[in-house]
């Protein structure tokens, strides 16, 4: 017998359906968030039994919809964003069925917190640098390095971690990728104090950490293509997030020069209208590359999107500043704090200056997301690179 059609309809339907049987007000989160996923309905492009009912992925909005109409739980997109955006599409890519029972569901519901193990100290822009050595030992591989810029770490259970398993080819192949527990003997985390006082990224050592082989995504060798997974998908969830006419910055800025009249200069309403015109171009092609996740897997265009991102953010939080004088120049918080993730609308206008100088470094730096767009989008000539066919091992370091 045939598997009936989903359709739109149908998904509503489904969530009235949940939504009658869990109370989103008073359902426990995870409670509720379970049931989500147990029905389906957390990613509906996913399989059945895994959170989805392999329907179109263009769908989803529908979903999403019903369940914010009545006031559902969602999980805080700073402290899970890795999880949901990251990890998830990379354990479905590339994990087994055993990792697909065990991770997917908690990491749906909130109830385990990931962290990202890629750059180095020596590998940041270049990852295919990357030292950290995985030697295989029978039936578990044993771990020892340095990462580092690790938002989360000093809360997550589990990491997507890539490692160097063969240092005698080429850098881009061998490398191999794994899921790593961050409570195993061997792991050390250390915060790293930002300028804005915060300490939201760390440095993690790693040595001798035991990874059983059950847990490595992809083939041996095979891990720069599974990170490429990851990283497609983690500037679209930087650079591509929906937000409304007037949302993030240029919304505070816009806000500000509204309610104070006295701050007004032509020469900064000309700064504003061209950034206000900027941020809507930008939010109306993430709406377009949305549309073209739907149909498909995120591709380079995500880094245009993550690009304009971390550009607007530095300019419009420059404006505020110039906007508001002296008195934008306060900054009195150089607390040490440990924030699960940056509130780039919260805080001070002189936090918000300082803390977007880390956005075109994130998630890929500008510099690199410049070349990708250039030879993957525009079809440019490749930047000549004379370590392509070098052993990772004969490389100057």
């Amino acid at each position: 017998m045939s598997t009936p059609e989903v359709t739109e309809s149908s998904l509503r339907a489904a969530v009235r359906e949940l939504l009658a049987e869990h109370d989103p007000v008073r359902t426990p989160v995870a409670e509720f968030l379970g049931a989500r996923y147990d029905a389906g309905l957390a990613w509906i492009h996913f399989p059945e039994g895994l959170g989805g009912r392999a329907a179109p992925r263009s769908l989803q909005q529908a979903v999403n919809d019903e369940f914010a109409a009545a006031g559902a739980p969602t999980l805080d997109p700073g402290r899970h964003g890795i999880g949901l955006g990251m990890a998830a599409p990379t354990l479905l890519a590339f994990g087994d069925a055993e990792i697909h029972r065990r991770f997917l569901r908690p990491l749906w519901t909130g109830e385990e917190v990931w962290c990202q193990l890629f750059s180095e100290p020596g590998a940041g822009s270049d990852l295919a640098a990357l030292g950290t050595r995985a030697v295989h030992d029978g039936d578990s591989w044993v771990v020892d390095g340095q990462k580092v810029w690790t938002s989360l770490a000093h809360e997550a259970q589990w990491a997507i971690l890539v490692t160097r398993s063969d240092p005698s080819v080429p850098k881009h192949r061998g490398m191999t990728y794994f899921v790593c527990d961050m409570t195993a003997p061997g792991v050390e985390v250390r915060p790293l104090r930002q300028a804005t006082g915060e300490a939201e990224f760390n440095e993690v050592f790693l040595t001798g950490v035991r990874i059983p082989d059950s847990r490595r995504l992809g083939e041996v060798g095979d891990g720069w293509r599974v990170a490429q997974t990851t990283l497609m998908n983690e500037r679209v969830a930087i650079g591509g997030s929906a937000v409304p006419r007037e949302g993030g910055l240029i919304g505070t800025v816009a806000r500000t020069w509204r309610e104070r009249p006295e701050l007004r200069t032509p020469g900064l309403q000309d700064s504003l209208l061209r950034l206000w015109v900027d941020a809507e171009a930008a939010r109306l092609t993430g709406e377009r590359l949305r549309q073209q996740l739907a149909a498909g897997q995120p591709g380079p265009e995500g880094s245009a999107a993550k690009l304009a991102f971390a550009r607007l953010n530095q300019q419009i939080s420059g404006l505020e500043l110039e906007l508001l004088g002296g008195e934008g120049l306060v900054y009195d918080d150089w607390t040490f704090r440990r924030p699960s993730h940056p509130s780039m609308e919260g805080g001070t206008p002189g936090y918000r200056y300082l803390r977007a100088k880390g956005n075109s470094i994130e998630g890929g730096t500008s510099e690199i997301l410049r070349n990708i767009i250039a030879e993957r989008v525009l079809g440019l000539p490749q930047e000549i690179r004379v370590d392509k066919d070098v052993a990772w091992k004969d490389l100057p370091r």
